[in-house]
């Protein structure tokens, strides 16, 4: 091979999703290589190239855009375009911004400067590639299926990891374990399993296991069969039983459900059935020392105890991404946490201060509201308080607040920079004053309104009366659903925080001071989606504050179809576990923690996903301007 193709060899096998190749096929596909120059202003395709190819840019960059000559992406170094690789391919943004906006775009590739580029036919790739068959997929999906597919891919190896591989099954099975017999009625079992709240029954004959029954095997060989429901629960179960000794580690549980494609496993005990493990049952693990820290928390006689406790918090966190939990449930826990800290606050300040003139609700703001915290997060609060309070009444509310937000920051959460918290008088106000809030900021949506309703539309009741919260939030929705300004004004605020399309090669963003170098993950991905999911909320009348089940329950309505909720999802998923990997590598390193990534310290694919990511989110913003503009 001469020097020339050598290097090129090199180059390519560095680049992901190709560096997975071996040494025969990566000298297949350099024959299948084709090097073009295309001189600055130039398009694409390359001038000579004629069938579908994909272009890998050696050297200067590359720029995609509509007919409206708005950036859809750019290339550098090192970076791939597939746009070229098939019919489906070219038109692959296009389709994405006529489903979401229902406008058709045009797109057009053109070098920056001049530009080297390595043309892969992409029918030889496909020819080369055959025995890797996810590398031709990875090409010839969209940036929302690429996206959605690695997402799925974190969430299915979500509970491998390290504790798995050194703790016994004996701390994850449920005993002891529940059966029928084989010549019960499918009635009777599945009364037994709605009784117990269960997914499955163990199936047993003269006391020896034979098979198992879970919800499946009802719809499917029940149901679906119209089988009688006095047939025997027999005619129903599994009778392929896997089992697993209690001394076994909890990895080698998982690998054989994996293995099997179950989510049940008896376990046994000296040659007997003593329970059952579920993959729910290792996914849930990782809460087990939240749990002992609610309890500990509980437990606590002062703010200096729950200070001490506070401490853990950054070792839970760590943990829970050792053990690969989700981004989504390490917000669930450390939100659940911080409420725990606020609720016993609470509950010290009563016994210190007297009990309550009037009822009233504490209720959390922002990341806390929306169960989307992680370690030190600052603090976001108010008080709803009834209406009958009196003038003197206010001292003692006073005193409330004061006491807890000053609680809360010895805890770690930091006061919040805009003073949205309790101890502000003006968000600390009877029900009748907060009404007139929301009423004002919905009907004369000026920037600062816009402002208070990106954090006060996120609530959450953490303690005391939830009614108050709830009439003040059935109000404001019944006001949003009809109230076409106000959504114009908040869709055209949302869209400032845009997803970094302009930049490339490094993805510097910010290029002096602590973070240069750095993306900041929360303003510019993170946050567009969070705002993108309120406005789907307050437009179709949604009462869940939280992210995903925003985006869940607006799926299918006239704000986001299913496809679109789908790869806001997966993009909320990818930059959220980004952001939780970040942070513990930061803890693990006794570093403060914060939202600003250096790219570098990504692999080359997950760049790509990221990537993805962003171009999900642009596509999104563009609707709300569409819908608005």
């Amino acid at each position: 091979m001469s020097t020339e193709l050598t290097d090129v060899k090199d180059f390519i096998k560095a680049i992901a999703p190709f560096d997975g190749l071996t040494e025969s096929l990566l000298s297949a596909l350099i024959k299948e290589i084709s090097i073009c120059y295309v001189r600055e202003g130039e398009q694409l395709p390359a001038q000579g190239i004629d069938k579908p190819s994909l272009y890998v840019i050696r050297k200067g960059s590359l720029r995609s855009a509509n007919k409206n000559n708005e950036l859809i992406g750019k290339f550098a170094e090192g970076d791939i375009c597939a746009l070229f690789c098939s019919e489906q391919q070219r038109t692959e943004q296009q389709q994405t911004e006529q489903q979401y906006t229902g406008q058709n775009e045009d797109l057009m590739v053109t070098a920056e400067e001049d530009t080297l580029l390595y043309a892969i036919d992409f029918d030889g790739l496909k020819t080369v590639c055959q025995s890797f068959p996810n590398i031709v997929e990875f090409f010839s999906a969209s940036a929302a299926n690429r996206l959605s597919k690695k997402v799925a891919e974190i969430n299915e190896q979500a509970v491998v990891a390290s504790t798995l591989m050194n703790t016994a099954i004996s701390h994850f099975y449920h005993g002891p374990a529940v059966t029928i017999d084989v010549d019960e009625s499918i009635q009777a079992a599945a009364i037994k399993m709605t009784e117990l709240n269960f997914s499955c029954l163990l199936v047993v004959k003269d006391d020896a296991l034979v098979g198992i029954v879970t919800d499946k095997d009802f719809r499917r060989r029940c149901i679906a069969q119209g089988l009688s429901l006095t047939a025997p629960v027999g005619d129903i179960m599994s009778e392929s039983v896997h089992m697993i000794d209690v001394k076994a580690r909890a990895y080698d549980a998982l690998i054989k459900m994996n293995s099997a494609g179950i989510h049940h496993l008896p376990v046994g005990k000296n040659g007997q059935l003593a329970g059952m493990v579920t993959i729910t049952d290792l996914m849930k693990q990782e809460g087990h020392n939240a749990v002992n820290m609610s309890s500990m928390i509980a437990k606590a006689h002062s703010v200096d105890e729950l200070a001490n406790i506070a401490k853990l918090l950054p070792k839970l966190q760590i943990s829970m991404r050792k053990l690969g939990t989700t981004a989504e449930n390490v917000g669930k826990t450390m939100s659940a946490i911080t409420n725990a800290f606020t609720r016993k606050l609470i509950a010290m300040a009563i016994e210190k201060f007297g009990d309550a003139p009037v009822p009233f609700a504490w209720v959390s703001a922002g990341s806390q509201a929306r169960q989307e915290q992680t370690v030190n997060s600052d603090q976001d609060n108010a008080l709803i308080i009834d209406d009958a309070m009196q003038s003197k009444d206010e001292p003692w509310f006073k005193q409330l607040a004061e006491f807890v937000c000053d609680g809360l920051a010895e805890c770690g959460y930091v006061y919040c920079p805009g003073n949205v918290m309790a101890s502000n008088d003006k968000w600390r106000q009877k029900q009748a004053v907060w009404q007139g809030y929301f009423d004002k900021w919905v009907n004369q949506p000026e920037p600062l309104a816009l402002m208070n309703s990106s954090i006060f539309f996120d609530l959450n009741t953490v303690y005391g009366e939830e009614r108050y919260l709830q009439a003040l939030r059935e109000r404001v929705l019944a006001k949003t659903q009809r109230n076409t300004l106000f959504l114009a004004h908040l869709s055209a605020n949302a869209v400032k925080l845009r997803p970094p399309l302009g930049f490339f090669r490094d993805f510097v963003l910010i290029d002096n001071g602590k973070h240069k170098k750095t993306l900041d993950l929360k303003h510019n991905g993170i946050a567009p989606i969070v705002d993108l999911a309120r406005i789907y909320a307050l437009s179709e009348g949604i009462c869940e504050v939280n992210t995903l089940e925003r985006l869940k329950q607006a799926a299918g309505t006239p704000s986001l179809s299913k496809d679109a909720a789908g790869s806001l999802i997966s993009a909320f998923e990818f930059l959220t576990m980004l952001k939780v990997e970040h942070q513990v590598d930061q803890l693990l390193a006794d570093d403060d923690t914060d939202n600003y990534l250096a790219p570098n310290a990504l692999s080359q694919l997950d760049r790509e996903h990221l990537k993805d990511a962003f171009k999900v989110i642009k596509s999104m913003q563009s609707v709300r301007q569409t819908t608005y503009g």
